[in-house]
């Protein structure tokens, strides 16, 4: 039996890797991939709140064209650090 917070993971998985754009697919899926086994349930609440942004919104703030909302802050720099389009 998966625990609540392992069956969340699992669906924010799931709504990371299938985005409307395909870099945001990408970026979101490697990050939660990476780094969903370590996301408190708090973190976990912000970053269900963020997936419901634009994926052009998105993108901006993960590669720096646009500040990200203080309340993404935080977590935007985290998938920053994670995204590097050079692994790729």
């Amino acid at each position: 039996m998966t625990s609540k917070s392992e069956a969340r993971r699992k669906k924010l998985a799931m709504r990371s890797h299938r985005r409307g754009i395909k870099e945001m697919d990408l970026i979101l899926g490697g990050f939660i991939d990476a780094h969903g086994a370590m996301l408190s349930d708090a973190d976990m609440d912000v970053y269900e709140v963020m997936l419901e942004e634009n994926d052009h919104d998105l993108y901006r703030w993960v590669v720096g064209a646009q500040a990200a909302p203080t309340r993404f802050a935080s977590l935007i720099a985290s998938i920053t650090e994670n995204y590097n389009p050079t692994k790729r």
